[in-house]
């Protein structure tokens, strides 16, 4: 049911049918729904009171489809007009894609196929309007509730999550892509907790061996092995009364789950070499981005150490899934690194942001940060645009005529998907090459740059075919 919050719409087309048909379907997405059966009542009807989406007909015998788009957009640039025709081309579409149109939809279309196009209208309006009000408000989204910056349901469903379990002492375990924010979640439950004036150690279970990861957390006597020169008190000792943050615990040896499956019951735990057993007050945070209980059934994580983990699960969304939080954090990035430059960038050029909105980042929101750094030290004016974006300005056009082919027309579904395929392609294999060469060709530093498993970056580079650079 339409609320405050949805818009009105105009749908302008010389045949009376056809605007009935729409206004009926499109009654339950809007405040209000009016019509104009000609361009220059449109234009008479606009003037009086702007429209924020308007659906027009190409072909009209007083004043056709692109005299009204051109003079709409030229008094209300945000303002989104959908085209509608049944003389539906590729010259067509590209004809009004210049002059600014939002998408162009052939006749005859499906109650489906339009209410899907007017969603996605709404949804990039409010992105746009969202754009306008961070850059009015110097780029400040406002004080980030938990530490965590965005607006989507998603992210407010974490941020409620966050806010029943920090005031207890219960395990949580926090699950999701790479590069989606996991620590900041962790430290977001320790800083609304009772041990917030206390100690927090995060440690990567990925870059420390079975043995090493031992001797870190619960720490060693003299002699217990070699090396072992003198006493060191391990993670657990230091962090008593504080809490302990342990990522990728896919990568904990069988044996170190098993001691730490013993130290969730108990809270006690041996350092190597000794023979006495310590007793601490710490609190345990989990986080990994593997699937766990596919690990259980193949065998390689321990089934009673992964329930007892499992009380408080929190779930962090991949960016391309809460799209109206990619702003914010983009712009909290932005001020950040303009600062440390010492650039005053106010926010970002429409196109820019439309770059942003429609990437997936496989990378998350380490990628968006690495992107915004870059773009701040390119930009030469005072907002950042598409250029400025590397690898996704390199296909703007590209992906602006995919936005406007028709969905409808088989052969131009054929060129939108080979199109899509081709810009998708652009953008992955300069990603890599960017992080590559960031990193003197390392693959391990470049995959942990980007958010990716290495694993997964090496699979990327093996399908775009990259390989380093012959040594001179």
């Amino acid at each position: 049911m339409p609320n405050e919050e949805s818009p009105r719409i105009l749908i302008v087309d010389d045949e009376p049918l056809i605007c009935k048909n729409c206004a009926s379907i499109l009654t339950n997405m809007a405040q209000t729904v009016d019509v104009a059966y000609n361009g220059q009542d449109a234009i008479a009807m606009f003037g009086k009171n702007p429209y924020p989406i308007v659906i027009t007909d190409l072909k009209m015998s007083r004043m056709g489809g692109m005299e009204v788009l051109s003079r709409i957009k030229q008094a209300y640039p945000d303002t989104m007009v959908i085209v509608i025709t049944g003389y539906a081309s590729v010259s067509s579409a590209v004809e009004v894609m210049k002059l600014g149109a939002y998408d162009y939809l052939p006749k005859p279309f499906t109650p489906d196929e339009l209410r899907a196009v007017v969603a996605k209208a709404m949804r990039d309006q409010k992105i746009i309007l969202q754009n306008k009000a961070l850059m009015q408000s110097g780029g400040r989204p406002g004080p980030p509730a938990h530490q965590l910056i965005g607006s989507s349901p998603q992210i407010k469903k974490v941020i409620s999550m966050i806010q029943k379990v920090a005031a207890t002492d219960a395990t949580v375990l926090i699950y999701g892509e790479s590069g989606t924010g996991k620590e900041l979640v962790a430290r977001a439950v320790h800083a609304n907790s009772a041990r917030k004036e206390n100690v927090f150690f995060a440690v990567d279970c990925g870059t420390l061996s079975g043995n090493l990861l031992e001797s870190e957390l619960f720490g060693y006597r003299k002699g217990a092995f070699t090396n072992a020169h003198q006493d060191k008190d391990g993670i657990f000792q230091l962090a008593d009364h504080g809490t302990v943050f342990l990522d990728e615990i896919s990568n904990i040896p069988i044996d170190v789950q098993g001691k730490l499956l013993r130290f969730l019951d108990t809270h006690e735990f041996m350092p190597l070499g000794d023979v006495k057993r310590r007793q601490v007050d710490i609190r345990l945070i989990f986080a990994t981005n593997k699937d766990l209980n596919e690990m259980v059934k193949e065998g390689r994580f321990r089934e009673d150490f992964y329930y007892r983990i499992f009380v408080y699960p929190i779930y962090i969304p991949p960016l391309r899934e809460r799209k109206m939080d990619i702003l914010p954090i983009a712009y909290h990035f932005l001020k950040q690194y303009s600062q440390r430059i010492g650039k005053a960038i106010s926010g970002f050029e429409e196109d820019a942001v439309r770059g942003l909105i429609n990437y997936d980042w496989p990378g998350n929101i380490r990628q968006l940060r690495n992107l915004i750094e870059r773009a701040v030290i390119l930009c030469e004016r005072d907002r950042i645009s598409r250029k400025d974006l590397p690898h996704l300005g390199e296909i703007g056009d590209i992906e602006r005529l995919i936005e406007y082919l028709p969905e409808t027309n088989e052969e131009l579904k054929r060129i939108k998907r080979e199109l899509r395929q081709k810009a998708t392609d652009t953008i992955e294999k300069n990603f890599l090459i960017h992080a590559l060469e960031k990193n003197a060709w390392n693959v391990t530093r470049a995959a942990k740059s980007t958010g990716l498993q290495r694993t997964n970056f090496q699979s990327l580079m093996k399908k775009h075919r990259i390989k380093p650079p012959a040594k001179a």
